[in-house]
């Protein structure tokens, strides 16, 4: 899935919740607010409480993050409101289900991730989620993926890890998974180091797709 206008955080509704409690905010003022909050983020050693992330930002604002507010920013939304899935996603999933592959996510990411997975519609073709928040590690941590094959009853050899970052996907072949990097960019243009095209890729190297569907040829 990706954030709806590109962004992951704060979540796309932030500025229109934040000017419903002080409309006298000036616009300009949100990218200085979200840049603090975004290397608040690349320090902060885990995935952090979300409250703790909206005190960085309303700090930055000059806002007082009062109960009120923080329950604001962090309200329920459909997930539709601030996610989309990917167009390959859904009829990978559906097919890959059919052809009898067991799935299960690995993510860094914050405990309600099975919930907006549910509101995309994306929920029930996972048996297992290990997820950064729940788990107290992150990705490449071996925790990560040997929770997940561990709950799938599998062996790492008898698994595929799928990530788009391919130090994340080396890390797993490490540990005796097989991998390949996802990449969406166009064919012509550069892939990251280390990853190459599927049928290019050395033993060892991490062989890269462009699309989900390109899974499919593995089952």
């Amino acid at each position: 899935m990706r954030p709806i206008g590109g962004r992951w955080n704060p979540r796309a509704d932030f500025e229109e919740n934040v000017l419903a409690h002080d409309p006298s905010i000036a616009p300009h003022r949100f990218a200085d607010a979200i840049a603090a909050g975004d290397r608040f983020m690349d320090d902060f050693p885990g995935t952090p409480d979300y409250d703790d992330y909206h005190r960085v930002l309303l700090g930055r604002l000059g806002l007082r993050p009062t109960p009120e507010l923080l329950a604001r920013l962090r309200r329920d939304v459909h997930p539709s409101v601030v996610l989309e899935l990917f167009p390959d996603v859904l009829d990978t999933l559906a097919e890959l289900k059919r052809r009898g592959v067991r799935m299960a996510v690995v993510s860094d990411a914050w405990p309600d991730l099975p919930d907006l997975h549910d509101g995309l519609g994306i929920h029930d073709y996972f048996e297992t989620y290990a997820i950064s928040a729940v788990l107290g590690c992150e990705k490449p941590d071996p925790r990560m993926y040997h929770h997940a094959s561990t709950g799938l009853g599998l062996k790492p050899s008898e698994c595929l890890f799928v990530d788009d970052l391919p130090e994340l996907v080396s890390a797993a072949m490490a540990l005796g998974y097989e991998g390949r990097a996802l990449s969406r960019k166009a064919p012509t243009e550069q892939a990251p180091t280390g990853q190459v095209p599927t049928e290019q890729a050395p033993r060892g190297q991490v062989a890269s797709i462009t699309s989900l569907t390109e899974l499919l040829e593995l089952f």
